[in-house]
């Protein structure tokens, strides 16, 4: 799983029928103390989110299971919306 930020959506007029009527994020990795974290990826959204929420993302066949039983042609899903995050600091 990764933690990302929502930072934008992205429309396409001309896309596969699995993506109709889906819901493309623009997100951004983010680190544990939130900073960012790599290049902004494009996530299918299934949870509702908006922009600068935080999400959970999930890579590979799993990030089209909440749409099952319809088939979706992606591997980076926003499966969840982040409410909290804390951490031992400690633990390090």
């Amino acid at each position: 799983m990764i933690r990302a930020k929502v930072i934008g959506n992205l429309y396409a007029t001309c896309k596969d029928r699995g993506l109709e009527g889906k819901k493309l994020l623009l997100v951004q990795p983010v680190s544990k103390d939130g900073r960012p974290k790599g290049r902004p990826l494009v996530a299918v959204d299934s949870t509702g989110s908006g922009y600068d929420e935080e999400v959970i993302l999930v890579r590979g066949k799993e990030a089209a299971f909440p749409f099952l039983p319809q088939e979706v042609p992606t591997d980076l899903g926003a499966v969840g919306i982040i409410d909290c995050v804390t951490w031992n600091r400690d633990a390090e």
